[in-house]
């Protein structure tokens, strides 16, 4: 047996403190406060606490280089064992295939060490977003007031008093008017089915693969209608379908050069012949009930693996990504916008659920934010950002 390093690990000394009344008394402050070390591993994806044994143990091995099984009596046995058990320390014996296979497979994606962290510790799963914001009393824009204090400014000055040139505003055009009709859609009427052309034509001008480069038989680049690092468009659609004519409630993928949809079966356990698709829906957005209504709802799900395939550990690699999918959801909004619809997008999401829905494995494709679309309702229940009421229109006096 050989063993080596995983390929990323970061360890964090984390203290945490809690009331102990035998501090207090003592003449301390009340808190009693321990550290704990934690290895944050992305090919594992969970936090494993060590002890100080183990933590010098696991700094002693290189990530490159195999160490003969001969080599580890150097170390305390115990330790070896349980880095061994919980992935930390990988090992070529057949019982350990599981971390190897992981750990091999975040290499074989190129991440960057930081970005790879990050993505992997920073996903939720069966997180409810709205009764968090209910139990901290941060629901409404006053409450945030009273518990955070004051925001940063919300325009920046800069200039030293220096006097301001000052720009003409133009008169708008149909595209400023366009612009002020972009809100975000929290009132879907889930009773008035999306047509099937004003669907499909929604995916082609936000989704679709306009044309195509092809440089030789395995290398092809696509055009979209948005900008992507590197001109590699690695971002997938999964939809979950509710409301649209012709097109049988469900998930499916979509494919962007064939312009078509790919059924996809439910998740274990779920069947949608029992009306639970929108709970489906309201479970992935972490509760947020104002967007289970929409006629479809878009999962941007990014191929790590294609735009690393270039960007190699590369520091602005991830950045990239999460900027497609800002390029994405603008263009959303207002392709939704001009076929008179409403456009959302979150990333206060369950991505744990949406891998396991969609069969996505997080080192090489993941789940980074949820957009939709669908007619707007009549009645605004639940509260829109509109200020300047182009899409609500003041009530009666």
């Amino acid at each position: 047996m050989h063993v080596r390093r995983c390929a990323t690990v970061f360890l964090e000394p984390r203290e945490e403190a809690g009331f102990d009344l035998d501090v207090l008394l003592s003449g301390g402050d009340g808190l009693r406060r321990t550290l704990r070390w934690l290895a944050l591993a992305p090919h594992l994806g969970e936090e494993v606490e060590i002890d100080a044994i183990e933590r010098e143990v696991l700094g002693a091995f290189s990530p490159g280089q195999w160490v003969d099984a001969a080599a580890l009596a150097v170390h305390p046995a115990a330790a070896v064992q349980r880095l061994l058990d919980e992935g930390l320390l990988i090992a070529d014996a057949a019982k350990h295939a599981q971390w190897r296979q992981r750990d091999e497979a975040l290499r074989g994606v190129h991440w960057h060490p930081l970005a790879a962290t990050l993505h992997a510790f920073t996903r939720w799963s069966g997180v409810d977003a709205v009764q968090n914001s209910k139990d901290s009393g941060t629901e409404t824009a006053v409450q945030m007031r009273e518990v955070l204090g004051a925001p940063p400014v919300e325009a920046a000055r800069r200039g030293d008093g220096a006097p301001q040139l000052k720009l003409p505003r133009v008169e708008a055009t149909d595209f400023d008017r366009l612009l002020a009709r972009r809100v975000t859609c929290r009132n879907f009427d889930p009773a008035r089915p999306l047509p099937f052309e004003l669907f499909a034509q929604v995916l082609q001008r936000v989704f679709a693969a306009q044309a195509e480069v092809r440089v030789s038989a395995d290398t092809v680049f696509l055009k979209k209608n948005v900008p992507s690092g590197g001109g590699l468009h690695p971002m997938e659609c999964y939809l979950v379908v509710q409301h649209v004519d012709g097109v049988a409630p469900g998930l499916y993928h979509y494919q962007a050069v064939e312009h078509a949809l790919e059924p996809l079966p439910a998740p274990a356990g779920r069947s949608w012949s029992d009306g639970s698709l929108r709970q489906f829906v309201q479970d992935m957005v972490a509760q947020q009930h104002w967007f289970a209504d929409a006629h479809v709802v878009v999962l941007l799900s990014p191929r790590f693996d294609r735009t690393f395939w270039k960007y190699r550990q590369h520091a602005k690699g991830y950045r990239v990504v999460a900027l497609e999918a800002g390029h994405l959801s603008q263009t959303l909004y207002l392709s939704a916008t001009e076929a008179g619809l409403g456009a959302f997008i979150t990333g206060a999401i369950n991505e744990k659920e949406l891998e396991q829905a969609f069969g996505l494995d997080p080192i090489s494709q993941g789940a980074l934010a949820i957009c939709g679309f669908g007619w707007r309702g009549d009645r605004m229940d639940t509260a829109e950002l509109d200020p300047a009421e182009a899409i609500w229109a003041p009530g009666p006096a």
